[in-house]
């Protein structure tokens, strides 16, 4: 529905941006300080966490250590891992687990175990067996009961169709010196409606998630476009580290299959890489072959199928027990069943795809971004916590660990507006300018553009020429969109579109300054690390990515 010139104010304490694990449980959490208010653009439960199989990574069993789980993800992270937060991140592990117990999840248990041990899975990466799950379904059980407890909470509101469109700063409101350039909420469109509605809040919590839309191949649902990391950049937020993109190095490759993710679990258990002779290959690439980190994994495969010319590889899970297989991923079984596919009977083909942003708005400790008022957390946040690249099942873990530090962060915001007569009646923004019907056809063919030019220039081998080459596309595109459609526009597709082009401005921006291959970022023409090991940085003043060497290990400061 197109939006109307009408305009309804609301105010609560926190206003949360998305409505992942890492937005409810920080609701859950902050509610005991203030009234929240959760806003998502579709369906509540339509999350990247919602797709989530794999599970979440914690030290809890016997023969496994917080040391371990430590290097293993600042192996992982390859050099740009903040090793304070790390560290602080996987010693809370066992205490984030009772807290999610506590919501009445129920990770798998190992059968005929009367002592209710977890069953543990392991994935690439990882030296112990410690990923906690619920079966292959990990991330739509923890967000469905999280979700239960935020709808059941009276000091909790959530609304679904609300997309949000601008961050709102103390001058758009006409707040003194003080306040000028504090972020004070947000400006949202009711989508069923057609209604603006501006939301002004004490502190605003970025919780939007990833980006995965802005590529062609992807795991994420289609709400994936960066919304939020666009509306933040646009802000004046520091952005950091938006070159690494890690991509999934098994998406189901089916021509009726939409981003369908195989989970790492399934080579965790066994399963093995095969090419289209039905070779194995990952020991040629890496000493702990189809285990190996999932960058390494990716760039293999598509290094694999470059070579040879094949369309994908294949999952062989043909050596393992059936009735294991069944059990295990009952989910995946079923799907594969729905495309034809036999998974513990046949090789699953399958192909690398967009799935994790590493980067995102520069957080502290406390998920503290750079403008005052605003925080993120989950992967709409960078904390430093994966590095240059993610190690598996470290996403929920850091979404609930920074959850709580924020919780506690918020509740010492100061209050912006103290009396309900203190909260503006609107916000003035640019009037929106429709679609012609004429122009919807430039619309789909922008957005295509957009996605190919990224997976075919910018995808997991990187060159210079083609990042310049995909550059002036991007660049051309988005400010196409910003000439016909305004700044201001707000047809729901028209403002994806300006956020995926101006996502995969900065993705590309930050990709030409790093001069060096590293975790998720790798280019032939400079193989090795740099001497030095920096953070890429970038924020709308100067619309150029810049290099920022800190302290090793330190947490950011934003």
């Amino acid at each position: 529905m197109s939006p109307s010139n009408a305009h309804e104010s609301r105010f609560c304490r926190y206003l949360v941006i998305g409505s992942g694990i890492a937005g409810l449980q920080f609701a859950l959490l902050a509610a005991a300080s203030g009234r929240v208010q959760v806003i998502t653009k579709k369906e509540s439960q339509e999350s990247n966490s919602n797709y989530a199989q794999g599970g979440i990574a914690a030290v809890v069993a016997p023969g496994d250590d917080f040391e371990l789980h430590v290097q293993d993800t600042l192996a992982a992270g390859d050099g740009l891992c903040k090793e304070t937060v790390v560290r602080d991140m996987v010693a809370a592990g066992p205490s984030l687990i009772q807290r999610l117990l506590g919501y009445g999840i129920d990770f798998s248990r190992d059968e005929g175990d009367d002592s209710g041990t977890f069953a543990l899975g392991q994935e690439g990466g990882h030296s112990r067996r410690r990923i906690l799950h619920c079966q292959d379904l990990t991330g739509k059980v923890i967000e469905r009961n999280l979700l239960s407890a935020c709808q059941s909470h009276p000091n909790i509101d959530l609304l679904e169709n609300h997309m949000g469109l601008e961050l709102i700063l103390g001058r758009d409101v006409g707040l003194g010196p003080e306040q000028f350039d504090r972020v004070v909420g947000c400006l949202v469109l009711d989508r069923d409606a057609g209604l603006q509605m501006t939301f002004l809040a004490d502190a605003v919590i970025l919780a939007s998630g990833g980006c995965g839309k802005v590529y062609s191949y992807t795991s994420n649902p289609d709400i994936a476009t960066g919304d939020g990391l666009a509306m933040a950049f646009r802000a004046g937020a520091k952005l950091m580290n938006l070159e690494f993109v890690q991509f999934h190095p098994t998406c189901l490759f089916h021509p009726d299959a939409k981003s369908f993710l195989i989970s790492e679990a399934v080579r965790g258990e066994g399963a093995f890489l095969i090419n289209q002779k039905g070779e194995r290959f990952m020991s040629r690439y890496h000493p702990q072959a189809e285990l190996a980190p999932r960058d390494i994994v990716a760039r293999s495969i598509d290094h694999e199928m470059k070579l040879k010319g094949d369309p994908c590889a294949f999952l062989d899970l043909r050596h393992l027990d059936r009735q294991a297989v069944e059990e295990r991923f009952p989910h995946l079984v079923r799907i594969c069943e729905n495309f034809g596919i036999d998974m513990a009977g046949e090789p699953v083909p399958v192909v690398p795809a967009a799935h994790y942003m590493c980067g995102g708005v520069a957080v502290d400790m406390d998920a503290r971004s750079s403008l005052a008022g605003f925080f993120a957390i989950g992967e709409a946040a960078c904390s430093g916590a994966h590095g240059a690249n993610r190690l598996a099942s470290n996403s929920l873990l850091e979404a609930v660990f920074f959850a709580e530090r924020c919780a506690r962060a918020v509740a010492q915001e100061p209050v912006v507006f103290p009396h309900p007569a203190d909260v503006p009646k609107a916000v003035k923004f640019r009037v929106p300018k429709l679609v012609p019907a004429a122009q919807a056809m430039v619309l789909e063919h922008d957005w295509d553009q957009v996605r190919r030019v990224m997976w075919d220039y910018v995808g997991v081998v990187r060159e210079q020429e083609r990042l310049d080459i995909a550059l002036a596309r991007l660049r051309g595109i988005r400010k196409t969109v910003e000439e016909l459609y305004g700044s201001g526009a707000q047809e729901p597709d028209i403002v994806e579109l300006r956020n995926i082009a101006l996502l995969g401005e900065l993705i590309v921006l930050c990709a030409r300054s790093r001069r060096e291959s590293r975790g998720l970022h790798f280019t032939p023409e400079f193989p090795e690390h740099a001497a030095q090991a920096c953070d890429t940085v970038i924020h709308k003043d100067a619309m150029l990515a810049s290099q920022r060497c800190s302290q090793p290990g330190a947490a950011n400061d934003v």
